[in-house]
Order: structure tokens, then sequence, then C-alpha cells
């Protein structure tokens, strides 16, 4: 009541010498310099696709990396506080002419490091588009239509996946979150509320994101288990049995296994199948991070690696990896959208009546997020465009470029494979004659520097058995045989100099 008294008692201002008129009139002439008419935007679209276009037609002669070591110190200064505001065209020039550069460049066609993200235009036009409208999707009755895409895209990847009727999942920034909620979801699904028993298995080749998210959902790192790999980075199933029957003895709960659809590291694909039997005879929530490889399913070499996955409790998927889209646009399918409910909804009295008919998904109910962009349209767009039928053709492509280098680098004299492609990811190393421990992996270092020394080509190494190993992963869409053909001229005659040097 004390509340109630002092709220009635507030004045309309803090002035008390401005009459209810003076505040009229102070209203009556607003700031207006936010609200954008539509020949103000078009103007400014025009201003930034100068810009832009150039960036484009240039991409196939724009270095695939460059050293943050180049950036300039004014640059990497901090600035004041904007007090007031600067024109459109000196802050685009701004941007474009010295904060985009140094850096790396996912979109060339030489970016063929860590595992490349696209970037494809049609989706920047969705994101265009979608903020332009700035409609809210996570609750169904805010707008219907625009929910159904994303539920429809989300059918798609299911049906993909081959994942029943009742499968479900959600749209979100990236694999790290999809394996977050992955695991939050089958806490709540396998765990009583007192969880810190939980067990939770993986392999030694897995992605950082699963030990975080397992942190990230309560466990401590004790309660991960890594487990070991094959002499093909594939996790082994004897060990896994083994780690399991170990914490039944000792009272602790094992309820999660995470298999690899196809490792950062070597692309490597874990028997699915074979993990999906022990999860069921075990009665583990399996969990398949698919994150680079997932969308390889579209294709048949891609299916007959990830034969299992369709076995999986839930999915991890990237399509700013398999699907070509701008960074930002993870996914997380589940077998059944139940599931995601019980992990992630809430009641709150300031929202809407929550939905109860099939077809009808209030994301805030199955996702972790409740005010967020509209990611939907940058998927389905392009796929409405263009049919799944073209992403296959890309990463069939892909596949087969893979091979050709792995023949090509086969033939480059003390060049050795380590892993073959088992997707569009192959690993190599050099190895010259004499040369072993630490100054073999130093060698391996000065290769990476000179294939990657005229920025035409960028690759990125890893450490296999403690031996420093240079990966080539072939993803984004811009990359076909022509810059392949440049990759491998590159590492020829980088080996060659440090062969003939010895050093």
């Amino acid at each position: 009541m004390v509340q109630d008294s002092q709220r009635a008692s507030c004045p309309l201002t803090t002035d008390p010498l401005m009459t209810l008129n003076t505040l009229r009139n102070a209203l009556a002439s607003p700031d207006l310099s936010l609200e954008m008419d539509a020949a103000q935007l078009r103007e400014l679209l025009e201003n930034v696709l100068q810009h832009l276009l150039p960036h484009i037609e240039e991409l196939e002669t724009r270095p695939a990396w460059e050293s943050p070591e180049k950036a300039s110190a004014e640059v990497l200064a901090p600035q004041p506080l904007p007090t007031s505001g600067s024109d459109w065209s000196t802050t685009l020039n701004e941007l474009f002419s010295q904060r985009l550069s140094p850096s790396f460049n996912p979109a060339s066609p030489g970016y063929m490091a860590y595992i490349p993200g696209g970037g494809l235009l049609h989706a920047a036009i969705a994101d265009l588009i979608a903020d332009v409208l700035n409609r809210y999707t996570t609750v169904w009755v805010a707008g219907p239509g625009l929910v159904q895409i994303e539920t429809d895209v989300i059918r798609w990847f299911c049906e993909l996946m081959g994942l029943g009727s009742e499968a479900g999942g959600f749209l979100t920034t990236g694999g790290s979150l999809a394996n977050w909620s992955a695991i939050v979801t089958a806490r709540c699904c396998r765990l009583p509320e007192d969880f810190l028993a939980g067990t939770i298995y993986t392999s030694d080749q897995s992605h950082h994101s699963i030990q975080r998210a397992a942190r990230l959902a309560g466990f401590p790192a004790s309660r991960v288990r890594v487990i070991a790999t094959d002499e093909n980075y594939r996790m082994c199933s004897n060990s896994l049995r083994s780690a399991i029957a170990e914490d039944r003895s000792a009272g602790l709960s094992p309820f999660l296994l995470v298999g690899q659809g196809g490792s950062t590291n070597t692309g490597a694909v874990d028997s699915l199948d074979e993990l999906a039997q022990i999860a069921q005879h075990e009665q583990l929530w399996f969990h398949v991070d698919a994150a680079y490889g997932g969308f390889f399913q579209l294709t048949d070499r891609g299916r007959k690696h990830l034969v299992g996955i369709e076995q999986a409790d839930s999915i991890t998927l990237d399509p700013h990896k398999g699907l070509f889209l701008p960074y930002g646009t993870g996914c997380l399918l589940v077998r059944s959208r139940q599931t995601l409910r019980l992990a992630h909804g809430m009641h709150a009295d300031y929202l809407p009546t929550m939905q109860q008919e099939d077809g009808r998904v209030d994301y805030c109910q199955e996702s972790p997020e409740l005010s967020r962009d509209f990611r939907g349209l940058r998927v389905w767009l392009p796929l409405k465009i263009h049919g799944f039928d073209t992403f296959r053709n890309y990463l069939d492509e892909k596949l087969d470029l893979v091979q050709w280098v792995r023949e090509e680098l086969a033939q480059i004299p003390h060049l050795e494979i380590a892993t073959d492609p088992s997707l569009s990811i192959v690993t190599f190393r050099l190895q010259p004659p004499d040369v072993t421990g630490p100054a073999l992996n130093e060698v391996n270092q000065q290769l990476l520097n000179q294939i990657n020394e005229s920025g035409d080509v960028f690759l990125t190494a890893t450490d296999l058995d403690d031996l420093f190993t240079i990966r080539i992963c072939i993803l984004c869409f811009r990359t076909h045989l022509e810059r392949l053909e440049l990759c491998v001229q590159r590492i020829r005659n980088a080996a060659n100099v440090l062969c003939q040097t010895g050093s």
C-alpha cells in the first residue's frame, strides 16, 4: 500500500514549474532521427551496395586470410562513446576501409580452414527482410504464418535425418548452444532433480562444446567420460562398454552418449548404428553431434557414413556449415517434441496462452530463448528458391573434390596421408627422411606457414597423437577444382623446398 500511495503522488515531471500544457508542447516536436522513411532506406541501401558489390565481385582475388598482426594501432585503439552521430558515408567507409581487413575470409573459395561457413547471399537478403519486418516468432499467436516457416524447416530437417512424425526441434545460434540444450533435455528426461550422479560419454575427438555444455548444464568435469578412439579416430565401443560398466558398479548413473557425425579434427564419423544399439541396451539418451557432417545426409555417400543417425534421440546440425548459410544458424532436432517441452517449458502470466493444438508451435516453450531474431527465414528462403537438390549437388562436389585432393597429395614425395576422408576433410603431414620427434612437428608448422603465406589458400592444423597434422576442409560453396589445383601446387612447392633444405 505504501508503494501505491507513492506511485499516485509522483508528478508527471520532475520539474514542478512545467505545466501540463508546457509538457504537451515539448512532446509535440519529438526527435525523429531514428525513423527512416522509404526514400531514406533506398538511399542507404544504395550506399551500402556501393561497398558490398565490389566486395562480392572481388571475392575470387581477395585473400582467404590476413594476419591479425597487420591490424593498425589506430583501428585497435578503443573509441570514446559517441555522444553525437556521424554521417552514413563516413561510418561505412570506416567499416569497409579500416575494420574489415585484416581478417579471416570464410566466404573466399580459398578458405579451407577449421570448418568453413559459406555466407550464402540469399540468406543475407532474408535477414534484411526479417529485420525490417521485425516480427516476433517464438510465440505462435504473434505471427502464425512466419512461425510456420520455421516449423516447416524443422520438419524438413527431421525428415532428412529419418526421424519420425513426433520429432521436432528449433533453430539456434550454432552447435555449441544446440549441444548444451541437448544435454539439458537429456538430463531432464533421464535423471532425477538431484542429477550429479549422472555420467556422460563422448570420444576424445568430440568438439570442446560437449564438455563445456556439460559444465553449463551443471555437471562437473569428473562426470564426463572421454572414450578413446580407434586408428580411424572413431569411438572404441569396447572402451565405451567398459566405462559404462565401471560407472554402474561405482553407483553412478550413466545417462547420455554423444556420438560424432563428423568430427572437427578429421571428419571421422563414429559407428552410429553400433552406438545406438549400445545406448538402447544401456538405456542412455543418444545424442549425435552432426554440426559439421549432418547435411551430407543429403548425399548417397554421406548416408552410408551416417547410418544410425536416424536412431538418435537428439541431433545437432549447423546449417551455417553444410547448407552454407551465415554464421549464427544452428539447429537441434529431437525424436520427440515433448522432451523439449519438458526441458524448456515455463509459464509466465504476461505471456499469451500457449498452443495445445498439433502443428502450432510456441518455440519459447521448446527452446531456451523467448526474444530472438527470425532465424527461420534465412534457412527457408534459400531452400525454397533452390530446393534441396541444389545443395545435394554442391555437397557431392565437395566429396569429389576431397577425393581428388587426397589422390594428388599421395603423389607428393615424403607427404603422407594421416587420415583418409570420410566426408570432406583430409589430413596430411610431411615426413622428410630422418626427421622425427619435435623436429618433425616444427617442419610441418613451417610447411603450413609456407602454404598460407600467399593468402590465396588458408589451411589450419590439429594434433593427432601428438603429431602436428595439417587439415584441408572443403565446405565453402565457392570452392571448386581450380582453387584446389592451386592449393595442391602450394603444398607441392612448399614440401619440395623443405625437403631440399632439410628444415
